[in-house]
């Protein structure tokens, strides 16, 4: 179960600071809420939340977000309110309603995370739904 001191080694050893006090004990444990029922709710079938490695690093990553900015991952958007990247240079954003539709549609998303769990869960939104497979995926 990932913990403040855990956390705080994390940190260090990637150039951070996290203090040890009630404001990063909170972040932590909303992380903690945003791995539980984002990604342990969907690992593949024969996966155990307690032995898979990626749980605690990427619980400390929700935790950094969440600490920056309290609620990070209970914030909703809708489907118009996405957008995508079309200039690099002035950083400009175009709006493409409807980008994406489904189960995560309305969610943050942190794409370190999202990597460390892509081998070990179920894609909700992906075409076959509620079939699953363990060993290595073929993608086309």
């Amino acid at each position: 179960m990932p913990d403040v001191a855990g956390w705080i080694a994390y940190a260090a050893a990637r150039g951070d600071t996290v203090a040890d006090d009630a404001s990063s004990a909170t972040a932590l444990v909303r992380a903690v809420d945003h791995i539980a029922y984002h990604y342990l709710n969907r690992l593949l079938p024969g996966l155990d939340a307690a032995t898979l490695v990626v749980v605690d690093p990427a619980t400390y990553e929700a935790a950094k977000l969440e600490l920056a900015t309290p609620g990070f991952f209970n914030q909703s958007f809708t489907p118009d309110q996405q957008a995508t990247l079309s200039d690099a240079g002035g950083v400009k954003f175009t709006q493409i309603p409807g980008m994406k539709a489904g189960f995560e549609a309305a969610t943050p998303t942190s794409t370190l995370i999202a990597a460390m769990f892509e081998p070990y869960v179920v894609d909700r939104d992906g075409p076959y739904f509620g079939f699953a497979t363990r060993g290595k995926t073929v993608r086309r």
